[in-house]
């Protein structure tokens, strides 16, 4: 004889998820919920929620990768359990991260002897680089004005006003004073000159940008560094140079060999860069390099035991995953300088089928620059009617993200759209974003602007309001 039995409304294991009575009723949003769910039910309503975000790849405003092959999502997701800083327990994750640094030096050009190991710590990203790199700085400044006896409380930092946040938050967070030489229309990068006409005895760095995040333009690191020894030879000053690669550290030694940004230029002292923009990996990593030993002041480096051995440690946070300093050695050793170089071209292949798009519309002045970062920023050449965030405004109904920005100090009149070229933007996605945009500019092209539809909204008010006073006259007499 067969037995059976009744299911009871708790078993939810008979019922389909989006009939159970944990997708029909609504969850608390700011207060941990009384009673637990089933796994299917908490997976399905943040799926469902997590549907409402854009796609990662049509993200045109991010440099950061969105794409990376499927065996090293494996070994990610393999890591995800594995706490990086815990390096007794895991000795080959370290060794790992050892390797990144001494690639990432030598693709920089360190003056690494045979045998010598380099400088450098991985990072959750360039912020945190800048951090360290910054610190570095203002401690040895620091430490050569005391041995001097002069005052050591009043630091200061030379960027552009292009700079990327984290600089003014490692200036604010650290108390050092941001010394910033302004753009101007058509120079949307630090002037090298005015830049070391603003060193002075309390400078403890220029920082110059490989990558302007605005429009991917270079910055000329070179001249910079040629200045600068001048006006170090005349005041006695030892003024350094830290390069912010973040963007363009991964993309200047495959592209462009002969630039010469890099530890070739003896003033440079540290670089950072982000191996989760052109370094091919997924959001959550950085690396910072130091020239040599020497530029590292020992005294920020922490020494700890209780994981289980000697552990030195410089960064600003503690506990962090593994799975990405894996997915950057994943990268490093499968694509090579070949595949680097054969992504980077392609990429920037795929800027210019964009840029040549963009230019036969005759609707759009090109504010990027052909050397850089493979990025297209452009702005209309008529924005009476309809401006850059309208366009952008409308792209978002074909799934596309794209920026629209005003440009820092002293250009801020200028606005413009920005297309980040990443590895998995291909030609074909580059030649429907044209098609797309067009079809944006026709649309606008026959509705009211701004201005008008605002002007058309003050006058239907007054007529309104002028209604109803007449209504209240006729039937009170007052109003």
């Amino acid at each position: 004889m067969v037995l059976s039995k009744t299911a009871s409304e708790s078993d939810v294991s008979i019922h389909s998820t989006f009939a159970s009575r944990y997708v029909r009723a609504s969850l608390p949003r700011f207060r941990m919920p009384e009673n637990s769910i089933p796994k299917e039910a908490a997976y399905q309503i943040i799926n469902d929620e997590l549907m409402l975000d854009g796609n990662p790849r049509l993200n045109l405003a991010s440099f950061v990768t969105t794409w990376m092959e499927p065996e090293c999502d494996k070994l990610m997701m393999a890591a995800v359990n594995k706490n990086y800083v815990d390096m007794d327990e895991y000795p080959v994750t370290t060794e790992l991260q050892n390797r990144c640094v001494n690639m990432i030096a030598h693709l920089f050009n360190a003056p690494l002897g045979e045998s010598e190991t380099a400088v450098g710590v991985g990072t959750v990203g360039s912020s945190e680089a800048i951090m360290l790199a910054g610190l570095a700085f203002k401690r040895k400044w620091q430490n050569k004005r005391k041995e001097q006896g002069l005052p050591y409380d009043k630091p200061n930092i030379v960027t552009g006003a292009n700079v990327q946040v984290c600089w003014e938050k490692f200036a604010r967070y650290f108390e050092v004073e941001l010394k910033e030489v302004k753009l101007s229309e058509g120079y949307y990068v630090m002037d090298p000159e005015k830049a070391v006409q603003m060193v002075d005895e309390n400078t403890i760095c220029v920082a110059a940008i490989l990558g302007s995040t605005l429009n991917g333009e270079f910055e000329d690191v070179k001249l910079l560094n040629d200045l600068l020894t001048k006006k170090n030879a005349e005041t006695g000053w030892d003024t350094p140079i830290h390069v912010d690669a973040a963007s363009g550290g991964f993309i200047a030694p495959f592209l462009y060999p002969e630039l010469e940004w890099d530890f070739r230029l003896p003033l440079v002292k540290s670089i950072n860069v982000s191996g989760h923009k052109y370094g091919l990996v997924y959001a959550g990593i950085g690396w910072c390099i130091w020239r040599t030993k020497e530029d590292l002041p020992e005294e920020l480096i922490f020494h700890i035991n209780y994981l289980g051995a000697d552990q030195p440690t410089f960064t600003l946070n503690f506990s962090k995953g593994s799975s990405q300093v894996i997915a950057q050695y994943y990268q490093l050793i499968r694509l090579g300088f070949e595949g680097y170089k054969n992504i980077m071209e392609n990429c920037q292949e795929n800027a210019m089928v964009l840029k040549e798009g963009l230019e036969k519309t005759g609707r759009f002045n090109i504010v990027s620059k052909d050397n850089g970062v493979p990025l297209v920023a452009f702005s209309l050449k008529d924005n009476s009617r309809h401006d850059e965030f309208e366009v952008s405004e409308f792209l978002r109904r074909f799934g596309w993200i794209l920026p629209a920005y005003t440009m820092p100090p002293d250009a801020q009149n200028i606005t413009v759209l920005r297309v980040v070229i990443r590895e998995d933007f291909s030609r074909t996605l580059a030649e429907r974003l044209v098609l797309d945009i067009q079809k944006v500019l026709h649309e606008l092209d026959v509705m009211p602007s701004k201005k008008d539809i605002d002007i058309q909204k003050t006058k239907s008010v007054a007529a309104a309001w002028k209604r109803f006073v007449e209504d209240k006259k006729k039937t009170n007499g007052i109003c």
